[in-house]
C-alpha cells in the first residue's frame, strides 16, 4: 500500500493536519497567527544547517525552529510591539536562511520544495516522522489542554488556580516547532502558517465548545488535504498550494453558510 506515491502523500498530508487542528485552535484564540509565520519562516535557516552538517532535515528545523519560538516568546514585551517584533525576526529568518543556502557547494538543493513542500515525494521514513511529530502534538496538546484553555481565557485566572502561563505557552511553542518541523516536507515553509489558521478558523463558526472546534478543524485539515491532492493529481496544479486553496474554499464556504443561517 505504501509504494504508492499518492497514498503515502494523502497519509502525510492527513498526518499534519491532524498535528496543525489542536494547536492552530490555540493560535487562533490567542491572535498568534504572525507568531507560527515567524516559527515557520526560519526552518529555511534549519534546512542549510541541516544540510551544511549532513544531518536529517528533521532535528536542524526542529531546533532552528524552537530557538526562533522561544526568542520571540523572550523578547515579548521589552519595548516592542508584538507584531513589530515578529515582523521583523520573521523576514529577516527567511532572509537569512536563504543567503545560508546559497554558499551551500556541491549540495543539490530543491528550494522551492522546502517553500512551498514536495509531499509527493514523501518516502516511509517522512511518513514515520510525520505521524510520530503529530502524535507528540497531540498528546501534550491533549495532557494539558485544561490549562492550555485557562491561561489562554486569562493569565490572572491562571494564576489562581496555580498554572503558570508561561510554562503553557512554552509548550505551545514545543508543539508549534514540532509543527514547522513534520510539516515543512508537506507545504513548505510559506504554507504552514495557512494550515494551521484556516481550518481552525473556518471551524470557529461550527464549533458550540473548544473540544469541539479542535476536532472539526482536523476534520477541515484531514479533507482539505485528500481534496487538494486529487485536484492536484486531475488538474496537474502544485499540490500543496492546492491544499491550502481547498482550505480556503471551505473556509469561505462554511462562513457564508453561517451568514446566511444568521440573517434568517
Amino acid at each position: 500500500m505504501f509504494d504508492d506515491f499518492m497514498t503515502r502523500a494523502t497519509l502525510a498530508g492527513v498526518g499534519v493536519a491532524f498535528a496543525a487542528a489542536p494547536l492552530g485552535c490555540f493560535v487562533v484564540w490567542r491572535r498568534m497567527a504572525y507568531f507560527g509565520d515567524a516559527t515557520a519562516h526560519a526552518a529555511i535557516l534549519g534546512v542549510a544547517l541541516s544540510l551544511t552538517f549532513e544531518m536529517s532535515i528533521f532535528p536542524g528545523v526542529l531546533a532552528v525552529a524552537l530557538m526562533m519560538a522561544l526568542t520571540v516568546t523572550l523578547l515579548a514585551g521589552r519595548g516592542y510591539a508584538m507584531d513589530t517584533l515578529l515582523g521583523v525576526l520573521a523576514h529577516s529568518a527567511l532572509a537569512f536562511g536563504l543567503v545560508a543556502v546559497s554558499f551551500l557547494s556541491g549540495i543539490r538543493i530543491d528550494l522551492m520544495a522546502y517553500l512551498f513542500g514536495d509531499i509527493l515525494a514523501v518516502s516511509r521514513t517522512d511518513l514515520l516522522v510525520i505521524w510520530g511529530g503529530a502524535a507528540m502534538v497531540v498528546a501534550l496538546i491533549m495532557w494539558r489542554w485544561a490549562a492550555l484553555l485557562t491561561s489562554t481565557l486569562n493569565d490572572e485566572l491562571a494564576h489562581a488556580s496555580g498554572i503558570n502561563p508561561k510554562r503553557e505557552q512554552l509548550i505551545l511553542t514545543l508543539c508549534l516547532a514540532i509543527t514547522v518541523a513534520v510539516a515543512i516536507k508537506v507545504v513548505g515553509v510559506l504554507l504552514i502558517a495557512a494550515m494551521l489558521i484556516i481550518p481552525a478558523a473556518a471551524a470557529r463558526g461550527l464549533a458550540r465548545t473548544p473540544e469541539a472546534m479542535a476536532i472539526i478543524s482536523a476534520f477541515i485539515g484531514a479533507a482539505s488535504a485528500v481534496a487538494g491532492l486529487q485536484g492536484a493529481y486531475l488538474f496537474d496544479t502544485p499540490a500543496g498550494p492546492s491544499i491550502v486553496c481547498v482550505a480556503a474554499f471551505l473556509f469561505a464556504a462554511l462562513n457564508a453558510i453561517g451568514w446566511q443561517s444568521q440573517r434568517r
